[in-house]
């Protein structure tokens, strides 16, 4: 199914879903991508203007740190012309969480990775350290998973999928079957992500973890987001000011999505 769009595989869908009872029907032709037309990659800058997000012991703020991280990992995806690169964010401003999704779904993305590096209050803030990827759940896979997705989720997805006028009882199946590939693909991408950052960047403990994030609940672009360190350790603020543990990160993330985008069934 290489080269078709989710929304083309929905229409596809709802073409059947809303053909006649007993009407003789084939499942739409789909369009591949126009020639030369690379898959897209959103990147996004946690926080930025007036929030400043995390700010660790020397003053680093988050929001700073993970533009950084975009702006040097735009360049090294685009080095490999594998795929174009957008972000949500290329200076110092305040985007809603929303927006952010929103803009990754008006572009047909292929995927989203979301860029932070957080802090731990308490005694907590002097122990843990180490670069963590997180996909969508429910429910947070463990207590820090689900503490900070308190903090990052200021806002929520608002609207859905502008769906053709269907059975209510269509919609919601061809919204779950929407949501379980994109589950999938973004638990592949994770993996991927933290297979790549092995061994050149310290990991938290159990590095593959699961909240309700906002910005990774579109129901139609694989999403992961990487906590990049810990502001709030005084070793990782000190790493990630430094260029050659940031080339570290960025070039193990590119790694990661080029093998995410050479695998991938659906555009």
């Amino acid at each position: 199914m290489r080269g078709f769009t989710r929304r083309s595989w929905l229409g596809g869908w709802l073409g059947l879903a809303a053909a006649p009872a007993g009407a003789q029907t084939r499942p739409a032709p789909r369009r591949p991508a126009p020639a030369g037309l690379l898959p897209l990659v959103m990147l996004d800058p946690g926080h930025g203007g007036a929030d400043p997000g995390a700010i660790g012991p020397r003053g680093t703020q988050e929001k700073r740190i993970t533009l950084l991280l975009a702006q040097e990992l735009r360049r090294a995806l685009e080095a490999g012309g594998r795929c174009r690169v957008a972000l949500t964010r290329s200076r110092d401003a305040f985007l809603p969480l929303a927006r952010r999704v929103e803009m990754a779904r008006e572009q047909e993305a292929a995927l989203l990775l979301s860029l932070h590096a957080d802090a731990l209050p308490g005694p907590q803030a002097a122990q843990v350290r180490g670069a963590s990827v997180y996909t969508l759940a429910e429910q947070a896979s463990d207590a820090l998973a689900a503490a900070l997705a308190r903090r990052e989720n200021q806002a929520d997805l608002a609207g859905g999928l502008r769906l053709p006028s269907v059975p209510p009882e269509v919609q919601r199946i061809l919204l779950s079957l929407m949501r379980q590939e994109t589950r999938i693909a973004s638990e592949r991408l994770a993996r991927l992500a933290i297979q790549a950052l092995e061994g050149d960047v310290p990991l938290l403990p159990q590095p593959l973890r699961r909240a309700g994030f906002v910005v990774l609940k579109a129901p139609d672009v694989p999403a992961a987001l990487v906590e990049c360190g810990f502001l709030s350790h005084p070793l990782d603020e000190a790493l990630l000011n430094r260029a050659d543990h940031r080339t570290k990160l960025v070039t193990a993330l590119a790694q990661g999505v080029h093998a995410f985008l050479g695998r991938r069934q659906v555009t």
